[in-house]
C-alpha cells in the first residue's frame, strides 16, 4: 500500500508537467522495495485521479464548452468542444490498435530515456522558436486533429502527453497558457477512456498490475489531491516563465538513466 500511495505521488506530481508521468511510474517501479514495473494498468487508472483534477479545475471551462457544443451556437467554445472530440480519434485508434506494443514493447528503459532526452530537447525548441499570439479562440481543424496526433504520441512512455501537445502547439504559434490549456482539456476523453478499460480489466483479472485494486484506486486518490495542486501551480507558472526548467531535467534524467542500463545498474526490461 505505502509502495501504491507513493506512486500516486508521483503521478499527480508529474502528470501536467512536460516530463512524462507514465517514465516516472516505469523508472521509479525499479527503485521500489518490489523493484518492478507497476504496469500500464496502474498508469492508466491512477491517471483517472489526475484527469478528476482537471475536470474540477476547468469546471467552469468545460461547463461553457459542453452547453456551447450542445446548442450549437457557432462560438469558440462550441468549436472547441468539436476539435476535442476530434482530437481525440488518433489516440483511441492507435492505442486500440498497438496495445500489446504499448503494454510491453515500449515500457524498455532504454525506450524511455531516449524519448525523455529528445522529446525534450524539441520541447526546448519547440518553445524557443515559437511565436506567442494565438489563443483558443483561432484554434480550426487542422491545427484540433495535429494536435490530437501531437498526444498520441504519449502512449509512448517518456514522450509526455502535455509535452507532445505542447511542443506542437508552440510551433503553431500559439501562447505558452493557451497551449497548456488545451492540452489538458484534450486529454480528458482519451484518459477517462483508457482509464475506464484498463480499470475494467484489473477488476476482471488482478494479474494485470502487481498492486491490488484497493492499493491502485489509493493510490488514484492521492494522484488526485496533488494533481490538482500542480495544475493550479503550473498555470500560475507558466505565466512568466518558459518550459526550460523541464527541459533541462529530462535530459539530465534521460542521460542518467542511460549511463544506469549502460553499466548494469538498471535492466531495461
Amino acid at each position: 500500500m505505502l509502495e501504491a500511495l507513493f506512486l500516486g505521488l508521483i503521478q499527480g506530481l508529474t502528470e501536467f508537467i512536460p516530463v512524462s508521468s507514465s517514465a516516472h511510474i516505469r523508472i521509479v517501479g525499479e527503485f521500489l522495495p518490489n523493484a518492478s514495473d507497476p504496469g500500464a494498468a496502474f498508469t492508466a487508472i491512477t491517471q483517472i485521479g489526475t484527469e478528476l483534477a482537471v475536470l474540477l479545475y476547468f469546471r467552469k471551462d468545460i461547463v461553457k464548452i459542453i452547453r456551447a457544443w450542445i446548442s450549437r451556437d457557432g462560438s469558440p467554445e462550441a468549436r472547441l468542444g468539436t476539435l476535442i472530440l476530434i482530437g481525440s480519434l488518433p489516440i483511441v485508434v492507435l492505442g486500440y490498435l498497438g496495445q500489446d506494443y504499448i503494454t510491453n514493447n515500449f515500457r524498455s528503459l532504454w525506450i524511455v530515456a531516449t524519448t525523455l532526452i529528445l522529446f525534450g530537447l524539441i520541447l526546448g525548441f519547440a518553445d524557443r522558436i515559437g511565436k506567442r499570439e494565438k489563443t483558443l479562440d483561432v484554434l480550426n481543424s487542422k491545427d484540433g486533429i495535429a494536435y490530437g496526433l501531437a498526444q498520441s504520441l504519449a502512449l509512448i512512455p517518456g514522450v509526455s502527453r502535455s509535452g507532445a501537445t505542447i511542443a506542437l502547439g508552440r510551433f503553431l504559434g500559439y501562447k505558452r497558457d493557451a497551449a497548456l490549456r488545451y492540452s489538458f482539456l484534450l486529454a480528458i476523453p482519451a484518459v477517462f477512456g483508457s482509464g475506464l478499460y484498463e480499470l475494467k480489466a484489473a477488476m476482471e483479472d488482478s494479474t494485470v498490475s502487481v498492486y491490488s485494486m484497493p492499493e491502485i484506486l489509493a493510490a488514484t486518490v492521492v494522484a488526485f489531491v496533488v494533481g490538482y495542486s500542480v495544475i493550479a501551480w503550473l498555470m500560475k507558472f507558466i505565466a512568466t516563465k518558459t518550459f526550460t526548467p523541464f527541459v533541462i531535467y529530462r535530459v539530465v534524467l534521460g542521460i542518467a538513466l542511460l549511463i544506469a542500463l549502460a553499466t548494469g545498474a538498471l535492466s531495461a526490461q
